[in-house]
């Protein structure tokens, strides 16, 4: 159910953010109030937003709006970075002789 899904994804975004609803609500810039927000993560609650609060929401949460929309049952909207192609180009350097202390076997 899409009430569940927002519900869920606020209150593990903030945990997983370590962030109060307090900081939540000052990176909306106060358009959603700190007691919406921790309503919105409550257990057993619901939780409904409007399509004009799915990026402020978003924004708040550090989440693309349209993980936002979907969680809450909303349409998606166009998203300029889909078409970014990324991959994991992660390269470990070692520092070898560089390295201080006892040598690695």
């Amino acid at each position: 159910m899409a009430g569940d899904e927002l519900q869920a994804l606020v209150r593990r975004r903030l945990w997983e953010l370590a962030r109060s609803t307090d900081e939540a609500a000052r990176r909306s810039r106060w358009v959603i109030p700190a007691e919406t927000l921790a309503l919105m993560a409550r257990s057993g609650g619901r939780s409904f937003i409007s399509e004009g609060l799915a990026g402020v929401l978003a924004r708040a949460l550090d989440v693309p709006e349209n993980r936002v929309r979907r969680a809450a049952g909303l349409p998606a909207v166009p998203d300029q970075r889909e078409s970014i192609t990324t991959r994991p180009d992660l390269r470990l350097i070692h520092g070898g002789a560089e390295r201080s202390g006892p040598s690695a076997p």
